[in-house]
């Protein structure tokens, strides 16, 4: 319980009142202000592009990158709704999120800006994958479609639906999919289609599946939180990294 209260107490902390391992990191996309949170253990270390969930980046997203610098990784966890915008409100999570689903030019161009910016902090852009949370998946996955060089892409519960018009074909790095068969937000029958698209298009991918897990079943202290299902993702998602980043 003592543990518990201690992550709670921590979820309600902003990114930049918390430092962590690393620090708050301000950048500017197309004369935006945005900001991101950078850790690294060593230079030319292996690197993680983090993107967050509908909450935007908050201690969630760097406690994660914490821990994968533990590891020996350099994280840089990316802003996508702008400095200082980090909502609290349903309604506002639908706003910023679905503005990106509409534009998804603009949810490229953020997410390219952020890699930009990973490697002007000495971020090892040539030996990285890409990982994300929920609506953060989703924004993985249209950088994969985008035709990022990046080893990998790494869905948590994320939406798999391909938005209409695109297709796999310019994919280029592994996709790594973590998905609930309880996700009454994202189907079963999606995770399958996408599946379908991956091995049409001859892209390598790994699907795996956690009975009884809903949407969002990392985020410490949820009522979805689901700690066997988040662990055993994160001990194969850790050990693929091992695999994939030399």
């Amino acid at each position: 319980m003592k543990h518990l209260l201690i992550i709670l107490t921590l979820l309600m902390i902003p990114v930049t009142a918390m430092a962590g391992m690393g620090g708050a990191v301000p950048y500017t996309v197309n004369g935006e202000s945005f900001e991101g949170y950078f850790v690294s253990p060593a230079d030319k270390a292996p690197l993680v592009l983090l993107v967050h969930d509908w909450d935007g980046l908050t201690d969630y997203e760097v406690k994660r990158a914490d821990m994968l610098a533990e590891l020996g990784y350099a994280v840089f966890a990316v802003d996508l709704f702008g400095a200082g915008v980090r909502p609290t409100e349903t309604e506002d999570k639908k706003r910023l999120t679905g503005a990106l689903y509409a534009d998804r030019g603009r949810m490229r161009a953020l997410l390219d800006g952020a890699l930009d910016k990973a490697r002007a902090l000495g971020g090892d852009t040539a030996n990285a994958v890409a990982m994300g949370y929920c609506f953060g998946g989703t924004a993985v996955l249209e950088l994969a479609r985008s035709g990022a060089d990046l080893k990998a892409f790494v869905l948590f519960h994320g939406n798999l639906a391909t938005p209409e018009g695109q297709d796999v074909s310019a994919v280029r790095g592994f996709v790594l999919v973590f998905h609930g068969s309880a996700d009454q937000a994202v189907s079963m029958d999606e995770l399958a289609g996408l599946a379908k698209e991956l091995e049409a298009a001859g892209i390598r991918h790994e699907m795996n599946i956690y009975s009884g897990a809903p949407h969002a079943f990392t985020v410490f202290g949820s009522p979805r939180y689901r700690e066997d299902a988040d662990k055993k993702s994160w001990a194969r998602f850790t050990g693929f990294l091992e695999e994939t980043l030399k």
